[in-house]
């Protein structure tokens, strides 16, 4: 049978527009596809929850994907190694307490799983502000990112959400919205974002994990931006923290919404 062009375009778009079309009022929307958001994203689709994940580059996988300053391996100690075993990610031990694992196979099988669990992943999107009615914080408003690269004024659309999660890590996208646009004060110490400290990676593999949590109404925190909301240390390419961040964040959110 001959290959037809147009049917390729339409079957593309019109799938493409199904999907985006039934995500469009979620249970949970996650900013930011490292391996924080994507763990999350997992451990929330398989207790239900519906829950999308809006990646503003072409690529998932965050600081994971590419490793330590490119050479793509990662260290987990043993609660980390705990939570790539359930993933079935091969880890070798390479000291007492320390396991290293292929940044690829940790990035893509987390990813698999995700969306086989029911996740949806949209990259290449961006979130440029948050819905807010007079309930909080009730979605994000989205666009492509090659059209902020550009410098192109088109409007946006917009997802509603019960809840939003700030998984962006350094950069606190969408946490710097809330604190620019939305009413009243963080729940930090100072009632704004208080900056990410300078690398120590026993301090920041244990606090990346107490400052998961919520931030302010509707909104959470997870992974690397939960340390750069709070005040907390980098802790560089150790990533078991990140895993461990992810699914604490899973428990609390389907307590939240009754899951």
């Amino acid at each position: 049978m001959a290959l037809k062009e147009e049917i390729i375009t339409k079957a593309i778009v019109e799938r493409f527009s199904q999907k985006f079309v039934k995500n469009l009022n979620q249970d949970v929307v996650i900013a930011g596809a490292g391996p924080a958001g994507l763990t999350l994203a997992y451990y929330l689709a398989k207790k239900g929850v519906k829950v999308s994940v809006f990646e503003k580059k072409l690529s998932i996988g965050g600081g994971m994907w590419g490793g330590g300053m490119l050479f793509n391996e990662i260290v987990v100690q043993e609660d980390g190694k705990a939570v790539l075993d359930e993933f079935d990610i091969k880890t070798v031990k390479y000291d007492a307490d320390y396991y290293t694992a292929d940044s690829i196979e940790a990035v893509s099988t987390i990813c698999s799983m995700a969306m086989k669990a029911g996740v949806k992943i949209f990259n290449c999107m961006f979130v440029e502000d948050l819905m807010i009615d007079k309930n909080g914080i009730c979605g994000v408003v989205i666009n492509w990112t090659p059209v902020e690269m550009a410098g192109l004024h088109v409007d946006p659309l917009s997802v509603r959400s019960k809840i939003v999660v700030d998984a962006t890590g350094h950069p606190l996208e969408l946490l710097k919205i809330v604190e620019r646009k939305a009413e009243g004060k963080l729940f930090t110490e100072t009632g704004k974002i208080m900056g990410e400290k300078s690398m120590n990676a026993e301090i920041g593999e244990k606090t990346v994990v107490e400052n998961t949590k919520e931030i302010y109404k509707n909104v959470y925190v997870v992974g690397m931006a939960a340390n750069a909301a709070f005040g907390a240390n980098r802790m560089g390419p150790i990533f078991g923290g990140m895993l461990l961040s992810g699914k604490k964040l899973a428990e609390i959110i389907t307590k939240r919404i009754n899951v």
